[in-house]
């Protein structure tokens, strides 16, 4: 299994706090099944920079602690970027880091609010050979009031990653709700588990895979874990054509 969203990195954001820690999480990671980790440190989110080349230089040194440990886990480089005006510019000037070095990009919104720069940057990312996938759209407040906004992206070429603990309800039951809203219209592409540490954030893949295949089957979880193998090949994903999600009518209420 690969996981390509892991805040596996020591002391660079909110995740690992040290060396010991990033050991934990990765012996965590294998016992869920996960051989490959994209370490994807938060950045230009008002709280941490994390530029490509300290990432690459971090990622380097953790795969040594890694093989020292004996740990059988691969760490590649990534980056979750929150969204902001001169993004671009930042990716001409080496700053920015795709997954795993590919055409894939991380890109975050602010927990409440999608900016309204979004739809022309995410085209500006598209005319730069990027591809964006938007991560935990199920957690974001505007969207989940106006999925619409989510339909738009998706349908003009972004694609969407779902965090595990949402799917196992761990978010609480609206987010998990809103989660398979998203699968059933075809607005996600990727499930991953945007791990902290090993006790208040943990992986939480298997158990949201096996709600998965008991919800929709095995095909689709499948399918969703070949994305994942595709993208690391910076390959094109597999994805369906996305639908509006219609919001249902509870008790007379929309």
């Amino acid at each position: 299994m690969i996981d390509i969203h892991c805040h596996i990195l020591p002391g660079v954001d909110d995740g690992a706090k040290s060396i010991r820690e990033s050991l934990e999480i990765a012996r965590a990671a294998v016992s869920e099944g996960i051989k490959t980790i994209v370490a994807t440190p938060h950045h230009k989110n008002n709280r941490y920079t994390n530029t490509k080349q300290s990432i690459l230089e971090q990622v380097g040194e953790l795969n040594g602690h890694l093989q020292l440990a004996k740990i059988p886990l691969t760490v590649l480089p990534g980056q979750e970027v929150r969204v902001y005006g001169e993004l671009i510019e930042d990716y001409e000037r080496n700053e920015i880091l795709t997954l795993a070095e590919t055409q894939y990009l991380f890109i975050e919104f602010p927990s409440d609010h999608v900016p309204r720069y979004t739809e022309k940057l995410i085209y500006n990312l598209q005319m730069s050979g990027l591809t964006p996938i938007i991560v935990h759209p199920e957690r974001n407040q505007e969207l989940i009031e106006r999925p619409g906004i989510l339909y738009s992206l998706v349908k003009n070429g972004a694609l969407t990653q779902i965090t595990a603990s949402s799917l196992a309800g761990y978010f609480g039951k609206k987010i998990k709700n809103f989660s398979f809203q998203l699968i059933e219209s075809n607005l996600t592409h990727f499930i991953a588990s945007d791990a902290h540490n090993t006790h208040s954030r943990g992986f939480n893949m298997r158990e949201a895979y096996e709600v998965l295949e008991d919800t929709y089957g095995r095909e689709l979880s499948f399918i969703l874990q070949e994305n994942a193998d595709l993208l690391l090949l910076d390959k094109n994903i597999y994805k369906e054509v996305p639908e509006p999600i219609k919001k249902k009518k509870i008790f007379g209420i929309f």
